[in-house]
């Protein structure tokens, strides 16, 4: 059965990431891979066009879709529109419409890349975690919010952190599963000494560490999470915790392994449909330059095929392909050093294709 992509390029440099992942995977069709992509706006593009950075005609192209292939959202053009026009509501309305709640970020070091990341070798090589972040509940989505004006005229800014059970303990299963098929450890990273609801995140991660007795639970404040992953990287396998912890945390992890360019990501609902995109940003600042970097989102093409659409040899050969090329030398801007070949966004997609 023929499988529908809903391909959401976004804004910046998302068209150019995103047009390489699709050269991979209609490379596949021709080996048998039966998808149909279908192009939709999303972000700054769609407010542009239509008014709204989620046009209902997109949502529901996403919602009929198998899988969601995005590029990236936002740019400095967008930051003066009111909050609720600017185009990271796009994304995360999609998310919670889609009810996309599992947001897994893997940070694998690649063995070629070990002197590409900001830390001494020793300490990152052979790294490979996996934040598993909630990603449609917490303060991100919390009311009551906004900015009200004081009776002595002063504006004050308010947000709502808040988590049910119901959110903890779903979240905490993806993690604990995921655990399962690695190296059965999972540290649930919150801030329970100072917020009343991760005090709450802590009770039930432990609660639910019950029925997985097999797999090692652990406890970490967020700041310590921030430091430990800096100074000891290798010491995690699985990390779980909130949305707004995990937005930091996976961003800082992805340093670790060399470039921003180079993680992808996965955000599933409960039945393993996601939407899969880099986690680095538009980058505006390089948008049309050709430099970008599509390793993330040719690695996030290969997690859709992994994870939701149920074709691992198809994922195998992209991971084995991007491994080859990294192999040869050739590098994008982000992770040039002195010695490799440098490419642009356009020749790094062509060379994985010749790879696979």
């Amino acid at each position: 059965m023929t499988k529908k992509i809903a391909v959401l390029a976004g804004d910046g440099i998302g068209p150019e990431i995103v047009a390489e992942a699709v050269k991979v995977l209609n490379a596949f069709k021709q080996d048998g891979l039966a998808i149909e992509l279908e192009y939709g706006l999303i972000g700054g593009a769609a407010y542009d066009e239509t008014g709204s950075p989620l046009p209902d005609e997109t949502l529901q192209m996403a919602k009929h879709a198998d899988a969601i292939l995005l590029g990236a959202v936002g740019g400095y053009k967008w930051e003066a529109l009111d909050i609720s026009v600017r185009p990271e509501k796009g994304l995360l309305g999609i998310r919670s419409q889609l009810n996309l709640f599992a947001n897994l970020r893997p940070a694998l070091l690649y063995p070629q890349l070990a002197d590409a990341s900001t830390l001494k070798p020793e300490v990152v090589a052979g790294l490979d975690l996996m934040i598993v972040r909630e990603l449609t509940g917490g303060i991100y989505f919390g009311q009551p919010r906004g900015i009200r004006t004081l009776e002595n005229g002063e504006k004050e800014g308010y947000n709502t952190l808040v988590y049910r059970e119901s959110e903890i303990n779903r979240i905490g299963r993806v993690a604990f599963d995921i655990a399962r098929k690695r190296q059965s450890r999972v540290c649930s990273v919150d801030k329970a000494n100072v917020l009343e609801c991760t005090e709450l995140w802590r009770e039930t991660m432990t609660t639910l560490s019950k029925d997985y007795a097999d797999v090692e639970l652990s406890h970490m404040y967020v700041d310590n999470a921030a430091m430990q992953l800096v100074r000891a990287p290798k010491q995690f396998d699985v990390m779980v915790t909130t949305n707004m912890f995990g937005d930091i945390l996976s961003d800082c992890a992805s340093m670790l392994t060399g470039s921003i360019g180079m993680l992808p990501s996965a955000s599933l609902d409960e039945n393993g449909k996601g939407m899969y995109e880099p986690i680095h940003g538009s980058a505006p600042d390089i948008a049309g330059q050709n430099i970008a970097n599509p390793l993330a989102t040719i690695l996030s093409a290969a997690m859709m095929l992994r994870y939701t659409l149920d074709q691992p040899a198809f994922a195998d050969r992209i991971e084995k392909a991007v491994s080859k090329v990294l192999d040869q030398g050739l590098r994008t801007a982000d992770i040039f050093s002195a010695g490799m070949t440098r490419v642009t966004t356009a020749e790094m997609g062509d060379a994985v294709v010749a790879a696979l």
